[in-house]
């Protein structure tokens, strides 16, 4: 016996979309190339996992003659590339072995599988606090762009999710450089820490930023991370690794503040990159009471000298070098005219801070040894 319902072709290929990432990664199981479709008479739910990070999605459905609840599983490359190239509404009808897709005057059938054959699916997640999503998405837009892809220190490719009685806090870091964001918006009562992988960051950057949703809930569901919208579950291992202990680093006692024109201090550290020519050559800063002058030299390319309008610098003039495009990364994240940093010393690092609608961003940046300032 024939079932039928009928979607979106656009609402469905972006959902379909959603899941290749996940669909498509290679695992021991022939079963996570599949997504699972569970179609009832008002809803269409599709799950892909690939055991490490898992997406549970609403589809909506225009209409539907299914009675009963319906469950298969189809390959999640070969549906993704036939809808893409379909129109308007889409019929699809399936029976125990095939699934047919007729939009306008295009007829297709693909090969289903029982869905018996699925790996098994996280349940049971337990809600600990909701969220804003837009504001959830801002918070990780500051801190993503700095976890590596395949650091020797597992613990530096994933993200520091962190959140207590008094704020919560995301902490990424490269080694040589470290960007948090913390805000007081939301707390709990009891201390968590999750380790999130760099992948799963992404992949939750993507989901927020297509489904579009206005609240998030975060929880936990056996020993995965939850992150669920009103149509979606996003469920992710943690890493077991240690993130290193970053407090002592971030502590600004002995530090002098000061404050320069972010605009102006982006563009120079664009040229200063501009002459790096690929090589690892330091920038030269040496900071006194009215400006920082800004120096480098590439045998190679040529060379840099600017000065720049410091403010608010009352410390001893200092020497420190920098490699530039470190500098830049995080810089670019911050929105103030002003770019308000600390510094101490040639052996310290520079942290920048910045106060934003109930957020507060820093990035650190390490100075680099005096060896690697010729080129």
């Amino acid at each position: 016996m024939m079932k039928k319902f009928v979607v979106d072709q656009k609402s469905f290929l972006s959902i379909l979309s959603s899941l290749q990432p996940i669909c498509s990664r290679r695992t021991t199981l022939d079963a996570t190339a599949c997504i699972l479709f569970q179609a009832g008479n008002r809803e269409l739910i599709l799950k892909s996992t690939d055991m490490e990070i898992s997406l549970q999605i609403g589809c909506p459905m225009k209409s539907s003659e299914l009675g009963e609840p319906e469950s298969f599983m189809v390959s999640g490359r070969r549906i993704f590339d036939v809808v893409k190239e379909l129109d308007g509404d889409i019929q699809l009808t399936f029976d125990d072995q095939s699934l047919a897709l007729k939009s306008g005057s295009v007829n297709l059938v693909l090969h289903i599988k029982p869905a018996q054959e699925f790996p098994p699916f996280p349940e049971r997640i337990e809600n600990l606090m909701q969220l804003d999503a837009k504001f959830v998405a801002d918070m990780l837009d500051k801190v993503a762009f700095l976890i590596p892809q395949n650091n020797a220190n597992p613990a530096l490719n994933g993200l520091l999710l962190e959140v207590n009685n008094q704020e919560l806090k995301m902490t990424t870091t490269d080694g040589h450089c470290l960007a948090q964001i913390r805000s007081p918006k939301y707390v709990l009562g009891e201390s968590r820490t999750w380790l999130l992988p760099r992948r799963s960051v992404f992949e939750l950057k993507k989901i927020l930023e297509t489904t579009q949703e206005t609240s998030l809930f975060l929880g936990i569901c056996n020993s995965q991370l939850v992150f669920s919208g009103s149509s979606f579950n996003f469920f992710t291992r943690v890493l077991s690794d240690q993130f290193p202990n970053y407090a002592p680093i971030l502590d600004k006692k002995g530090f002098v503040p000061a404050s320069l024109d972010r605009g102006e201090f982006v563009k120079t550290l664009r040229r200063s990159t501009s002459l790096l020519s690929g090589q690892f050559i330091a920038t030269k800063f040496e900071f006194a009471r009215d400006a920082v002058q800004v120096s480098l030299q590439n045998k190679e390319v040529g060379k840099l000298e600017e000065a720049l309008k410091l403010e608010g610098f009352e410390g001893d003039q200092m020497e420190i070098r920098f490699y530039a495009p470190y500098l830049l990364n995080g810089l670019q994240a911050f929105k103030e005219e002003k770019s308000k940093f600390y510094l101490k010393n040639a052996a310290r690092p520079i942290i920048f801070e910045s106060q934003e609608q109930e957020m507060q961003v820093t990035y650190l940046v390490m100075p680099v040894s005096p060896t690697a300032t010729a080129g």
